[in-house]
């Protein structure tokens, strides 16, 4: 009787630990990959992957449309409860062979593997990415983080510059608790 308890114990427990790694990866982000999204993933791919998700497609003209500056095609992703997680933008538009050329993380729940995720301050962002590039734009502060292939923006007003400024930013000007305000892994 003791050898059939132990056995059932052994096996729920394997069983817990096989569910719970498995769910840690649908929100790890890593270089080439968020969740079970990678550079292979085709847009046609995203309704397996989120069929238990909404999708909400935003399509372009493609090169029918007249607009010289068109939008690219976007596709929301959001959990059952309306909560955003992501956004995938493909490479190629009105296409649903193309694999995807960025995603943009909308969910605290999506992290790397040191934890940096949507909530994570600046010190944190710097404290786990050995090379950072900044680039000053007119409203943000945009930190290229190449180990992951990923662009952090930081809205002026944590740094406390006022916008439309073209203020050359360096890394030891931004303020430890300075917080993302998008946070975008590219695919290409």
């Amino acid at each position: 009787m003791k050898k059939k308890t132990f056995q059932f114990l052994y096996v729920f427990l394997i069983t817990v630990v096989f569910v719970s790694c498995n769910d840690h990866s649908k929100f790890v982000i890593e270089k080439g990959k968020v969740g079970k999204l990678t550079t292979e993933t085709t847009i046609k791919d995203l309704n397996t992957i989120f069929a238990k998700d909404s999708i909400v497609s935003t399509l372009s003209e493609g090169a029918l449309g007249d607009d010289y500056f068109q939008d690219d095609d976007s596709y929301q992703i959001y959990e059952k409860g309306g909560k955003h997680l992501l956004t995938v933008v493909p490479k190629e538009q009105l296409d649903s062979t193309s694999t995807i050329k960025r995603v943009e993380i909308h969910d605290s729940r999506y992290h790397t593997k040191q934890n940096v995720n949507l909530n994570s301050t600046f010190s944190e962002i710097n404290a786990n990415n050995p090379k950072i590039r900044v680039e000053s734009t007119l409203q943000s502060v945009t930190l290229f983080l190449d180990e992951i292939n990923a662009t952090v923006a930081i809205d002026k007003k944590e740094l406390g510059l006022s916008d439309f400024s073209t203020q050359k930013v360096t890394l030891e000007q931004i303020p430890d608790l300075a917080r993302m305000k998008s946070f975008i892994i590219w695919f290409d």
